[in-house]
């Protein structure tokens, strides 16, 4: 659709009706506009946020962090290190008094009362109290201008079951003592009725994700069954009550299911005939508008109207980044304008089907309400079908001209104490000070004309636009969204398919051909150990040496093929697998145990592999020129010769894949001996190879026992480089032994060895908690801990001990323990008897040395632990310095900073580590000094990305370089030099010569 609004039949009344309001609106002008010494502090804060970009970053987050300080030091030093950089402009008062030497000087302490009083102020500006007590106050104020209200209740992320029931019950109670307090309330029939009926007094506005700590589109059925027995008990209180209930959007991903979810519920016999509800669309997503007409559709079939508030929306830099992250369409239009259109798009859709639809306009943009009164009077909309929102705290001079217009205005006021309300406070205040808010242009006195012009883009066309990926040279598989019902429709059919295929038997492939064998194994599900996922053919020594044989013959011909060609198979390697991708991540989930999510992480991470390494093995391909007169030089690089790729179970794909692609795109010819417990995963990957035109020889696929096929492949003579990952017991061993010359071997043999960790996340007194906390749950307890990257220590500062821990447990307990194919499963298996008994001894030795704080039971059915944490654990206790790799964590405290750094650093590992802080000082001390191979700061430490996050540690973690990385092919090849003297007889061509 091309939106012409200039010529539409509303744009004269438009322009018409925004000019009122903007005069209107106009006649006190904010502070921003000329700034003077009685202004007050809140106002310089955003004048100066306005007037400088630097300082606008560094102060926004500085308030991010100032309500997890805890004293005038704390909050001084912070100011300090945020506002004291150079490239920080600030007023002379501000940056004269930055200049104290000692947080704990008066001068500090008057800083740090004055900021801390100013953002008090500002954050009270927003949100409309600290307690239902003075909530109460501030609708009542309201109601005197002739406003009515709708209640958001701020909150700490609903990350534990129980607090999302407590969410339920602080609704309950807020409703029940606003509409106490409305029976002494007078009635205002500009806001509590309209054409002839009687409107609720109370509104409250609820997230569905808040009634659910685990509420997640990939499970839609269950968070649909969790959500909705709290919805009916919250909806079935309010009718009780006489008070109305609207439902907010939040991220995009959620979205489809929040909608599914509503307009099931909503025609349930008890709920059908209800018109005090509302929904909520958001006018910056690319698909709204279809989905207001979904909606109008379905309230037609329905047969009585409900709300929809319309909003532009308030996430777009998180959709934005994402998308972009996770290489998915991006959701959100990419400028303002687009936006705006679309608004004006639906509002006309909205009020042009009033008799289905009550429409609830929220917006501060003087054009938007202008658009919406325009059509509004034209159709002669009844005054029941429509209303105006705005923020408490933003647009209070629109809200006032409409209401002196005689239309219905409701204001969304959000309450609660600061600490939770400050993530809503920030988003606040970028609305109102980025260059294009309609507020910001206003306040600095745009012209009229620029301010009412319609948004003149054509709308199909920024439909159709995707914001472009960064200019990076390597762009990731992107990962399936399943938050789409189709993908989780593909993957359900994924799994009946590979189900279909269980107990087949998968045999070695030797120079080309699948050979019979005498031994076999079966590889069976850890969820449920009864199902034999397949039979996998066992090699003997002899065919170990068969396949040795096979790999000498093959190498003369693979190491002179183009490295072009090498790199082709790859790619077409990569294709199959994106083609198979929801087969694969089906095998994987059955086989080691790994949830869907992650198991389909892991394909994307193979198919990258696959690409990234052909494109590393282009460009060194090229060898480097030091050319001199009279002589050239060529820096150039050849394959080694023979690999043996040893993988684990934990990743079967990705680690099995990169390895072994790295090791033939380089030219060497390679065996790929994986865990006996993935060996089908492996089966499966060889049938990509072969089928990508990998030649008979050059790959082949050996499954056996380790402690024969293994030692004798990594003992053969003819063995040039050995890539190994798993325990660093076994790693050291092959180091040892790949160290020993053998008869008849003329070369030194090259271990790249990746070993695991005891990976720490340090937690200081300024990290945002429930990052923290949902940061640390999911990288311990994701894939049950059976990742080498997976958190086992939490080194929490003492100040926030307590309350981490607490919180720690119940987020913990509210994890979904199960088989790993159920879409509800956070926490799996573990991979078999062996981990599982392995576990439950380090589990025991826990109980000896520190608090046990949790320790959840676990299906009996497949090989399963609970998630298990320890408190008070000693830095040098057992379960503190060993790696477990199970669903064990050990939670440490220390006194600061400094100590936990130490404590962290306190293992012969490094391979991953964490820190959630808002203290720039110490997150640039832990990027110089904390000693991991991966550090991640304020995220999780688990899920590494090629050529984003290439991985690997070292100390005892590793022996060699990152996986995914600019250096790693470097490993399977040597370097050689060639020089030629060109000169012949004291005469050289010299480029560039006549």
């Amino acid at each position: 659709m091309v939106l012409q609004v200039k010529t539409s039949t509303y744009e004269a009344k438009t322009q018409e009706i925004a000019k009122q309001l903007l005069a209107a609106t106009q006649e006190n002008r904010s502070f921003f506009a000329n700034l003077r010494d009685q202004m007050r502090w809140d106002d310089k804060l955003l004048a100066w946020a306005m007037s400088n970009p630097g300082l606008r970053v560094q102060l926004f987050r500085f308030i991010d962090t100032l309500p997890a300080l805890r004293s005038k030091p704390e909050i001084a030093a912070h100011l300090q290190e945020y506002l004291g950089d150079e490239s920080v402009e600030l007023p002379a008062a501000l940056k004269g008094i930055l200049n104290y030497a000692n947080p704990d000087s008066m001068p500090a302490q008057v800083a740090a009362t004055t900021v801390d009083t100013a953002v008090e102020t500002l954050a009270h500006k927003y949100i409309s109290g600290e307690n239902i007590k003075q909530v109460i106050k501030t609708v009542e104020r309201l109601r005197k201008e002739k406003m009515a209200f709708t209640i958001d209740l701020l909150g700490e992320a609903v990350i534990t079951e129980a607090e999302a029931q407590s969410y339920l019950e602080r609704y309950v109670e807020l409703m029940e003592q606003l509409v106490e307090a409305s029976k002494h309330w007078g009635k205002i029939p500009a806001i509590d009725e309209a054409d002839g009926e009687i409107l609720p007094k109370v509104q409250v506005s609820v997230k569905l994700t808040a009634f659910y700590s685990q509420f997640d589109a990939l499970d839609a059925k269950g968070s649909e069954e969790r959500v909705s027995d709290r919805i009916r008990i919250l909806l079935r209180r309010a009718k009780e009550l006489g008070a109305s209930v609207h439902f907010d959007m939040e991220q995009y991903a959620y979205k489809d299911l929040i909608l599914n979810i509503l307009k099931k519920l909503l025609l349930e016999d008890e709920f059908r005939q209800r018109t005090d509800i509302g929904i909520t669309i958001q006018a910056y997503l690319r698909d709204s508008e279809e989905d207001a007409k979904d909606v109008i559709a379905w309230l037609k079939q329905r047969g009585y109207p409900l709300t929809i508030r319309l909003v532009k929306g308030a996430y777009w830099d998180q959709e934005t980044i994402k998308a972009a992250q996770k290489h998915w369409p991006q959701p959100v239009y990419n400028d303002k304008a687009a936006s705006d259109a679309n608004f004006e798009a639906i509002t006309q859709l909205l009020l042009e089907n009033h008799q289905y639809v009550y429409a609830a306009i929220g917006s501060h943009n003087v054009r938007s309400q202008a658009r919406a009164i325009a059509i509004a009077e034209s159709l002669n909309v009844p005054r029941r079908a429509f209303e105006m929102q705005v923020l408490y705290g933003m647009g209070d001079k629109l809200a006032k001209a409409l209401v002196d217009r005689g239309y219905r205005v409701r204001v969304y006021c959000p309450y609660g104490e600061l600490l939770p309300g400050m993530a809503y406070l920030i988003r606040r205040l970028l609305e109102n000070t980025a260059n294009s808010s309609f507020l910001r242009q206003n306040l600095e006195n745009r012209p009229v004309e620029e301010l009412i012009a319609a948004p003149d883009v054509e709308l199909s066309h920024a439909k159709a636009q995707r914001r472009k990926e960064e200019d990076l040279k390597f762009v990731g598989a992107a990962d399936t969204d399943y938050a789409v019902v189709e993908e989780r429709k593909v993957a359900d059919e994924a799994f009946r398919s590979v189900r279909r295929e269980f107990g087949k038997t998968y045999l070695p492939l030797i120079n080309g051909e699948y050979v019979s064998t005498q031994e076999s194994v079966d590889s069976v599900n850890p969820s449920n150990f009864s199902e034999v996922i397949g039979k996998v053919g066992l090699i003997s020594v002899e065919q170990a040496q068969e396949a040795m044989q096979a790999a000498q013959a093959a190498f003369p011909g693979w190491r002179k093929t183009p490295a072009k060609q090498r790199a082709g198979v790859l790619r077409k390697a990569a294709e199959l697998m994106e083609q198979r991708r929801a087969e694969f991540s089906a095998w994987i989930v059955l086989e080691v145990g790994k949830p869907v999510k992650e198991a389909d992480a892991e394909v994307s991470e193979a198919i990258d592999f696959c690409r990234y390494y052909a494109d590393e093995m282009e460009r060194l391909d090229l060898g480097v020129i030091y050319d001199v007169a009279g002589e050239t030089n060529r820096y150039i690089y050849q394959p080694r010769g023979i690999a043996v790729v040893i993988s684990p179970w934990n990743f079967p794909l990705a680690i099995a894949c990169g390895m072994t692609v790295a090791a033939l795109v380089t030219g060497n010819c390679t065996l790929l001996k994986p865990a006996e417990t993935s060996s089908v995963i492996a089966a499966k990957f060889t049938e990509v190879l072969v089928e990508a035109g990998i030649p008979k020889g050059v790959f082949q696929y050996v499954p056996g026992k380790g402690s024969q096929v293994g030692a004798y492949l990594v003992n053969h003579p003819d063995t040039h480089v050995i890539a190994f990952t798993g325990s660093q017991e076994v790693g050291c061993r092959i180091f040892a032994e790949a160290a020993t010359l053998k008869p008849g071997q003329r070369h030194m043999k090259r271990v790249i060895a990746e070993m695991g960790g005891k990976n720490a996340i340090i937690i200081d007194e300024s990290a945002d908690l429930d990052q923290a906390v949902i940061g640390v749950v999911q990288s311990a307890f994701g894939y049950s801990g059976q990742k080498c990257s997976a958190c086992s220590r939490a080194i929490v500062v003492e100040p926030i001990y307590d309350a981490f821990v607490r919180r720690l447990v119940e987020a913990t307990k509210s994890l979904n323990i199960g088989e790993a194919e159920l879409p509800s499963t956070q926490v799996g298996p573990v991979i078999d008897a062996n981990a599982r008994d392995r576990i439950l001894e380090y589990i025991e030795k826990g109980k000896a040395e520190a608090q046990l704080a949790l320790e959840l039971p676990a299906p009996e059915q497949g090989y399963f632990i609970g998630p298990v944490i320890f408190s008070e654990v000693p830095p040098n206790g057992i379960i503190a310095q060993q790696e477990i790799f199970g669903p064990v964590l050990a939670v440490t405290k220390v006194k600061d900073f400094a100590e936990a750094l130490a404590v962290a650093n306190g293992t012969n590992y490094a391979l991953t580590g964490g820190l959630y802080s808002r203290t720039p000082s110490h997150i640039q001390q832990a990027q110089e000094e904390f000693e991991v191979g991966n550090l991640y700061i304020n995220r999780t430490i688990t899920g590494a990305i090629v050529a984003r996050q290439p991985f690997g540690g070292f100390k005892l973690s590793g022996v060699g370089s990152k996986a995914g990385g600019p250096d790693y092919l470097l490993q399977f090849l040597e370097p050689r030099t060639v020089t030629e003297n060109i000169q012949r007889q004291g005469f050289a061509p010299i480029d560039g010569a006549d």
